[in-house]
């Protein structure tokens, strides 16, 4: 019995160790190794130092917009002739540098030179034709006054004789009448001496005077009434005279201020003449010193295609110049990269042909999208309409006095990067 309950013993202690092992091999099991501690530690530290960087990134980025769509853009001057003719020389060619002012191309003058001397002969007949015309205005106003103080003189004559007529024709009548008086007294004895005759109580003699007296008054008032109707066709006569010296006053009197008209008017249209004339003479002038084709600004020469001894018509372009001296640059940006850009933001630009960074500034920001300024802008209405992010044209100006800015050309790539702080 002893023996039995030795071997359980034995027993319970072989299966307490067995458990006892079993449970400190489960314990080791469970506890990290170092090289796993420190892979642990080098993933949380890569997340950690990749959210630093995302967010670093983003806010960086967030600061900026950039784009690749962008060129040097400049003034580009073509030159072209103002007037027909042929080429005598040409001073430059292409990828010269000019300064303005600078002969660039000279044309035989000699067909401009004589239509300048045609016009100038023209400008000189056309002055002389006006200084012709300027007299003759107050001339025909000395005449005109002079006829008019002539018309009134005469006028006052007629009227003076028409007075004269009437004081005539009164004298006629007033003889007349004195003339009958003494007829009717002279028949009055007449016939009472006639009947003192008869009853043989006065003489013969003193009959034939009486008779004869009698006769002679008659033929007084006779005379008498011959002159009160001359008087009287004078006084017509003199009354005529004075209406057509009057009609002849209103006449000069209507007719002086038109005179005087026509002449302001004629010296009106030769002084018009003489200014077409003037103005073709500074036009055949001007074509003249057009032959002399100078450079308006300061540039690099480019699209030479004048040639000596070439026939140019007016509007014919014979070359280009570009203004190397103010550049900016085009840049499209996409229009959702415009909300938070303005004009006076710093700007680094660099340019792909010199591998250099330069700096600028928003000059303006655009007007319209590129695609409405296209030859063919998008119609939208059609009903085929697809969404595209448009981009817009934004102005960078460089800013001045930085090196190598002479070496930049319009059409060169460049990357602008606008700041937006």
């Amino acid at each position: 019995m002893s023996t039995d309950m030795q071997s359980d013993n034995q027993s319970v202690e072989q299966r307490t160790g067995q458990g006892k092992s079993e449970a400190e091999a489960g314990v080791n099991a469970t506890e990290p190794t170092p090289r796993r501690r420190i892979n642990r530690v080098v993933v949380v530290v890569l997340v950690i130092a990749l959210l630093v960087v995302g967010i670093g990134w983003y806010l960086y980025a967030s600061g900026f917009e950039d784009t690749d769509d962008a060129e040097v853009d400049g003034h580009l001057n073509p030159i072209a002739a103002r007037v027909d003719g042929t080429i005598k020389a040409v001073y430059v060619d292409d990828n010269q540098s000019v300064e303005a002012g600078k002969l660039l191309i000279e044309l035989d003058p000699r067909d401009n030179q004589v239509a300048l001397d045609q016009a100038k002969a023209q400008y000189d007949q056309a002055t002389a034709q006006l200084g012709a015309a300027h007299p003759n205005l107050p001339i025909t106003q000395i005449t005109n006054r002079s006829d008019l103080t002539s018309q009134q003189a005469e006028v006052v004559n007629a009227e003076a004789a028409l007075a004269a007529a009437h004081h005539d024709i009164d004298t006629a009548v007033a003889r007349l009448k004195e003339s009958q008086a003494v007829a009717e007294r002279n028949q009055a004895d007449f016939r009472r001496y006639q009947t003192l005759y008869e009853k043989n109580e006065v003489s013969r003699a003193d009959y034939d005077q009486y008779k004869s007296t009698a006769a002679a008054q008659a033929q007084t008032v006779a005379a008498n009434q011959a002159a009160v109707a001359s008087a009287q066709k004078t006084m017509e006569q003199r009354q005529a005279q004075l209406d057509q010296q009057r009609s002849k006053l209103r006449q000069t009197q209507s007719s002086a201020p038109l005179q005087v008209a026509i002449r302001e008017a004629d010296i009106k249209g030769q002084q018009a003449n003489a200014e077409g004339a003037q103005a073709s003479f500074e036009q055949a002038r001007l074509n003249l010193s057009y032959g002399r084709i100078v450079a308006p600004v300061s540039g690099v020469v480019t699209q030479r295609s004048a040639e000596v001894g070439a026939r140019i018509s007016t509007g014919q372009q014979l070359l280009m110049i570009v203004q190397t001296n103010d550049l900016w640059v085009t840049a499209n940006f996409k229009e959702t990269q415009l909300a938070r850009m303005r004009p006076g933001q710093r700007v680094r630009i660099h340019i792909d042909a010199l591998h250099d960074d330069f700096e600028g500034k928003v000059e303006s920001m655009p007007a319209v999208t590129g695609s409405r300024t296209s030859v063919l802008p998008p119609e939208n209405a059609t009903g085929n309409y697809v969404k595209v992010i448009q981009r817009m044209p934004v102005r960078i100006r460089f800013n001045p006095n930085q090196k190598d800015l002479d070496k930049l050309r319009p059409g060169m790539s460049v990357e602008p990067k606008v700041y937006l702080n």
